[in-house]
């Protein structure tokens, strides 16, 4: 059948199983939108306010779903607008296509009115991209995007197609042949060598440490993980995207590793005699000074991309393939073990860890601590929800007190560290996954960067619970300051509006916390609404997050809280 280009983008989107497109209108995607009638009742389209917060909601939606998320944006500003949003995704290996529209192709390269090049703004930030100029290329375009989207390391793929490609008709049928595509393929499993070198290694190591990430819960690797951890009695550390991989209650899961995760995971990780990488990417974040980072250890890594191979951190055994696959193939090979020492050295550091690092030294309690109102959230939500959180202090500290008992349980920008992510991200997973109940936890400073978002939530009736931390501060970065600038907040203290008062004039229904224990009523409040809510914690200013590894310091050489044995343990007043 004929079709004119619009109708077939909405055909292909069709074809690939697209359920909902995040999206904002303009001129030179406005042939797409005038064909969204036609398609309307099969594919959920949803008016963003900002182009931003469509590739986030996207990002969000595929990260709870493992499906592609879907953005649409016109050409110019609207496309560029996309940009952070596009490299949040390729920092943390999401799959989305972004559909861009663009200038009509007999003006392009003539500075026509909201032309930008936007294929060549986004080589570095996208897996792919395309400039489609011929309404023949749509189909076979957008096969090969959500292809390259979702095989091998995940990843966004941007398809730019200019307005008269839109407007031509030609006849329709979606390709069906194997794709072939010279110079992707992805790589999928290990070989016999590989993991007899690994099993080697395994068998003969008395200190063995798996450092698990975001690969783990990208692949579905998490009941292979954990049947090979039980198997041979390894501990797992856990990435900041790895949160989830195994749960936060089983004996052998340590926590989380790197700049702000447990003193004793970094202790244990620069003890190790060999750590086991599964799905992750040694990032800075993780390792501290590489030159002295887990210096007695041998290491096995697994990775999808065989580029991460050796890139940070030389390793003894590289494997290059789908996590899960190669685990798999692993499990037949590993053998029952016991590491009961290492595993009481780690117990030790443990022990301290909580005397010395936990919240419960940052009393007096007549003061509202983020860490108490997360805390607190993860006890009321039963640990059950899914979070999605901003980027600073926050995110922080619930990485550290809120347990993630399943995978996709946290959602959070890890590479790019993208303030104004969370909200709109929370708005896609709510959509996602809409029998779970669904808080995003976000900054005062991050959320105004996307609050205009309140306006889609409430549109859409997206039942997203918002908690703020308010500490009218951009606080991961005053804490910085007080560290390493000798207390010069420069432009850090927040002018802050009503957050209640701002919900409110969206319809949205607020209200605002200044003590501990209107949380938990606040919280079941939250969640008795259908609808999105907002609350507001009006915490304190001037806090810490603990322990901390300066930048390029060794991974063990972190600030620890400071001493405090007199100051009563915030479990006895709770």
């Amino acid at each position: 059948m004929e079709l004119t280009g619009a109708e077939i983008i909405w055909e292909c989107l069709l074809q690939e199983g697209v359920e909902v497109v995040y999206g904002y209108p303009g001129g030179a995607i406005l042939p797409t939108y005038d064909a969204l009638s036609k398609y309307e009742d099969r594919i959920k389209h949803v008016l963003v306010r900002h182009e931003q917060g469509a590739t986030h909601m996207a990002d969000g939606y595929a990260r709870i779903t493992g499906k592609v998320g879907v953005a649409m944006a016109t050409s110019g500003p609207g496309a560029t607008n996309m940009v952070t949003g596009i490299a949040t995704a390729m920092m943390d290996s999401v799959p989305i296509v972004c559909i861009t529209g663009q200038v009509p192709s007999g003006v392009l390269g003539s500075d026509a009115f909201q032309e930008t090049d936007i294929t060549g703004i986004t080589i570095p930030i996208t897996k792919h991209n395309f400039l489609v100029t011929d309404v023949r290329q749509i189909a076979p375009v957008m096969r090969k995007a959500f292809h390259i989207a979702r095989t091998g390391r995940p990843g966004p793929v941007l398809v730019d197609i200019t307005k008269d490609a839109q407007n031509q008709k030609t006849e329709f049928v979606y390709p069906t042949e194997p794709l072939r595509m010279p110079g992707y393929v992805p790589a999928s499993a290990a070989t016999p060598d590989q993991i007899e070198r690994a099993m080697e290694l395994l068998k003969s190591a008395e200190r063995p440490l798996i450092l698990a990430g975001h690969g783990v819960n990208m692949s579905g690797a998490e009941r292979a993980l954990l049947e090979l951890a039980e198997r041979a009695q390894i501990p797992v550390a856990l990435t900041l995207l790895g949160k989830g991989a195994m749960p936060e209650s089983h004996p052998l899961c340590l926590g989380m590793m790197g700049m702000h995760g447990a003193a004793a995971v970094n202790q244990a990780i620069q003890g190790a005699d060999l750590l086991l990488a599964f799905g992750m990417r040694f990032d800075d974040r993780v390792t501290g000074n590489l030159r002295t980072y887990s210096p007695n250890s041998r290491k096995i890594h697994i990775d999808i991309d065989a580029s991460e191979l050796n890139k940070n951190v030389k390793v003894d055994v590289g494997i290059a393939g789908d996590l899960r696959t190669v685990l798999e193939q692993m499990l037949p090979h590993v053998p029952t073990l016991s590491h009961a020492a290492w595993l009481g050295e780690i117990r030790n550091w443990q022990e301290d860890t909580d005397e010395r690092d936990i919240i419960h030294y940052v009393a007096p309690t007549d003061k509202l601590y983020a860490a108490h109102a997360i805390r607190d959230l993860w006890e009321a939500t039963g640990g059950d929800a899914i979070v999605v959180t901003d980027v600073g202090q926050h995110q922080m500290w619930t990485a550290q007190y809120y347990l993630n008992q399943r995978p996709r349980s946290l959602i959070t920008s890890g590479g790019l560290g993208t303030m104004g992510f969370g909200f709109p991200a929370a708005i896609g997973v709510k959509m996602g996954s809409p029998n779970d109940t669904v808080w995003a936890i976000v900054g005062d400073g991050g959320f105004q960067m996307t609050l205009c978002e309140l306006a889609t939530a409430a549109q859409e009736n997206v039942n997203v619970n918002i908690a703020i931390m308010n500490n009218a501060y951009l606080g991961m970065v005053r804490q910085w300051q007080e560290f390493f600038y000798e207390e010069r907040y420069n432009a850090t203290p927040m002018h802050n509006p009503d957050f209640v008062k701002l919900a409110e004039a969206y319809g949205i229904p607020a209200r605002r916390v200044s003590r501990r224990e209107e949380i938990a009523d606040a919280v079941a409040w939250a969640q008795s609404i259908n609808g999105p809510t907002l609350v507001e914690f009006q915490v304190e200013k001037a806090d810490i997050v603990y322990p901390m590894v300066p930048a390029g310091a060794d991974l063990d050489k972190m600030i620890r809280r400071p001493s405090a044995p007199n100051l009563p343990d915030w479990s006895e007043n709770h």
